[in-house]
């Protein structure tokens, strides 16, 4: 900490010191600069008494200048962050200085001429002044380069997708604008009438089938897709496309959300999974769908599987009567049930194993807890696989699901929700 406060008082001496030297150049140089105005800057025209004056009571007239600026408090203020009680500060100083000047030299008896004192001190509050604000615009000026320097490092390249009216649109904004750092390099549409020709410079390159090869070319950073009104299906597959470059993905949203204002790059967004769907999303009302479990005994047939278990999670949430897992798989079985002692205690779960290939198991089951809604997820889900093994497939997702369907029929299950191949 010594070493610390030592260290700054080093650069504040060092800094004051620079200051002190600077004032005191500014001081010489203002008072003959003061006399050579007074005599229209014709040396020769001076009078040798006021020559002699002046560089006499100069010496004194630094020492006490730099006196009052070091009481003033010029020498401690952080002139990077020069404001208002700094401009006081400079104007005291200055003002404590010209008053110095008259009083020393009438009482010295050294005169000089009419408005030499005003003009001195007037030039020499202007230098002084300008010395301190040049320090804080030229770290201004500094700050601004290394702004622009590190915006140009930043600078991305940018590709975009629909030479329409929202891509000359987008173009034109990002190409005016000063603000943002993007540069557009080229323009993809599958339009053939349009390839070899310009958007305010820049060039249609080709369909979709050249973007991967101009984003190597282009070393691209950013695809902005500005394609509102095309088909999802359209926009799912050059989106598929966009996806193998790695590049950063952003598209407009679609036309009717756009239709009341202009196309601007404000509107841009990260691509969302929904725009890979082909259709428009689906907006479930989770709430009003999964309230008819609560109160409900409910049965999960390969409740442990991945959707078997998320079925699970789900319906523990909505505080059902009882929830039953049926799975063949201990370790899954054991894995969701864990979890959802964890997360809720208070819920009636009853784990248990076994095949919904056999139908003596499975009747045993809906005969002893009597469900009153059944998720049937016990099936074999990956189709390249189960080609391998079609008889497995039979049996486990026809047959299990017939003996399943069968039991929920026997013993009178409100509902049966079958999730499978």
């Amino acid at each position: 900490m010594k070493e610390q406060k030592k260290l700054l008082d080093l650069q504040w001496v060092r800094r004051a010191l620079c200051l002190a030297i600077c004032d005191s150049i500014i001081v010489i140089g203002s008072s003959i600069f003061a006399l050579m105005v007074r005599f229209d800057f014709i040396y020769a025209e001076i009078p040798p008494v006021y020559l002699e004056n002046m560089y006499t009571y100069m010496p004194i007239h630094v020492i006490v200048t730099l006196l009052i600026f070091y009481f003033s408090r010029m020498y401690h203020s952080l002139w990077k962050f020069v404001g208002v009680h700094e401009i006081g500060y400079l104007l005291i100083g200055n003002g404590l200085s010209f008053v110095a000047q008259i009083i020393g030299m009438s009482l010295l008896h050294f005169s000089m001429p009419t408005g030499f004192h005003f003009i001195q001190v007037i030039l020499q509050a202007l230098l002084v002044s300008s010395l301190r604000f040049s320090y804080r615009f030229l770290r201004y000026l500094k700050g601004v380069k290394e702004q622009k320097l590190s915006a140009f490092n930043k600078w991305k390249n940018v590709m975009v997708i629909g030479a329409g009216e929202a891509g000359k649109t987008i173009i034109e904004e990002i190409v005016d604008s000063k603000l943002l750092t993007m540069k557009v390099c080229c323009v993809i549409d599958d339009d053939q009438n349009k390839l070899g020709r310009y958007i305010n410079g820049i060039p249609i390159v080709g369909n979709r089938n050249a973007i991967q090869q101009n984003v190597e070319k282009y070393k691209i950073d950013t695809i902005i897709l500005a394609m509102p009104s095309v088909p999802l299906q359209e926009r799912k597959n050059i989106l598929e496309i966009c996806k193998m470059t790695r590049c950063e993905l952003k598209t407009l949203p679609g036309m009717y959300q756009i239709l009341d204002g202009e196309v601007k790059v404000s509107q841009l967004r990260d691509v969302e999974i929904a725009d890979l769907l082909g259709r428009e999303p689906i907006q479930v009302n989770l709430e009003e769908i999964m309230e008819y479990v609560t109160n409900q005994v409910v049965m999960v047939t390969g409740g442990g599987g991945s959707i078997g278990s998320e079925l699970c999670r789900q319906i523990a949430g909505y505080k059902p009567k009882q929830l039953i897992i049926f799975d063949i798989y201990e370790n899954n079985a054991y894995e969701i049930q864990q979890e959802l002692i964890r997360h809720y205690p208070d819920l009636n779960l009853e784990v248990l194993i076994g095949s919904v290939r056999n139908a003596h198991r499975v009747n045993t089951i809906f005969e002893k807890y009597r469900p009153d809604i059944v998720y049937h997820a016990a099936a074999h889900k990956h189709v390249p696989l189960m080609e391998v093994s079609p008889n497995e497939a039979i049996k486990n997702n026809v047959f299990g699901t017939y003996k399943t369907a069968k039991a929920a029929s026997d013993y009178g299950v409100k509902r049966f929700v079958l999730i499978s191949t």
